[in-house]
C-alpha cells in the first residue's frame, strides 16, 4: 500500500500533471505536494481545494443517501469527487477514505491540451483506494 509521497508521484505520472497534493480539508493544509499549482503558491491552492471539497461533502444535493440515512462516523465520504474545468485545465479532487474523524482529498491539477480526464479519474480512484493515510 502506498504512502503519501508515492501516491502524488503516481498522479504525477498521468499525462498532462501538472501538480498534485493531498490536502486535509477540514483544516485546509497540504499533507504533501509535488509538482507546480496555479499561482505558484501550493498552500494557497490547498486552502482553497480545501474550501471546495468543504463545499461539496457538506451540501445536502450532493449526498449519495438521504441526510438521515447516513451513518455517523462512516469512512466513506459523502462524495467521490469534484471536477473544475477552465480554459487551459483541469482540477480533479478526489476525495480519500479515511479511518479518523477527518478528511483528505486529492487534488490533480492538469493541462487540457494533454490531459486526459476519464483516464486520471479512474486512475485517482484507484489510488485514493489504496492510499494509506492512518
Amino acid at each position: 500500500m502506498p504512502g503519501i509521497d508515492e501516491c502524488l508521484l503516481e498522479a504525477m505520472r498521468l499525462p498532462g500533471a501538472r501538480g498534485a497534493a493531498l490536502v486535509d480539508w477540514t483544516s485546509g493544509l497540504a499533507l504533501g505536494v509535488v509538482g507546480e499549482f496555479p499561482g505558484g503558491d501550493a498552500e494557497s491552492a490547498a486552502a482553497d481545494v480545501a474550501e471546495l471539497a468543504r463545499f461539496a461533502a457538506e451540501q445536502p444535493a450532493f449526498a449519495a443517501v438521504p441526510a438521515g440515512d447516513a451513518g455517523i462516523g462512516d469512512a466513506e465520504p459523502p462524495v467521490e469527487d469534484v471536477i473544475v474545468s477552465n480554459r487551459d485545465g483541469y482540477h480533479l479532487l478526489r476525495f480519500v477514505p479515511a479511518p479518523f474523524d477527518s478528511g483528505a482529498v486529492l487534488h490533480l491539477w492538469m493541462g487540457r491540451a494533454d490531459g486526459n480526464l476519464a483516464l486520471a479519474r479512474i486512475r485517482l480512484g484507484e489510488m485514493a483506494g489504496r492510499l494509506v493515510l492512518g
